[in-house]
């Protein structure tokens, strides 16, 4: 079964920016491997918008992403990023992935 990704675009202040990528990264990254039990995570900054930060959670398949959506965990850590910033804005979404190809061997 392909592999299905949960995906959170934050919109950050830049005078957060600083403090924000580092929580992310020390606190809020680490948390959300342990609870979620996803494969991989990464954490991007938009070369677009630069107050823009989008974070991946790679899952297994739709079922465990779907689990860990519906948990008790994700709550806690809704919560924590909501004291922690709460004037930061994010959307989600759930992604499902149908199509991969290498572009090297591709014809």
């Amino acid at each position: 079964m392909p592999n299905a990704y949960f995906l959170v675009r934050a919109v950050v202040p830049p005078a957060l920016r600083d403090e924000f990528d580092h929580w992310y990264a020390t606190d809020h990254l680490p948390l959300a491997l342990r609870t979620f039990q996803c494969e991989k995570a990464w954490r991007f900054w938009s070369t677009i918008e630069p107050n823009v930060h989008y974070a991946f959670y790679r899952f297994a398949d739709m079922a465990k992403l779907d689990r860990a959506m519906k948990s008790d965990g994700l709550k806690a850590m809704i919560a924590d990023f909501d004291r922690a910033f709460p004037t930061i804005t994010r959307t989600r979404d759930i992604l499902d992935l149908i199509d991969e190809r290498d572009g090297i061997s591709t014809p």
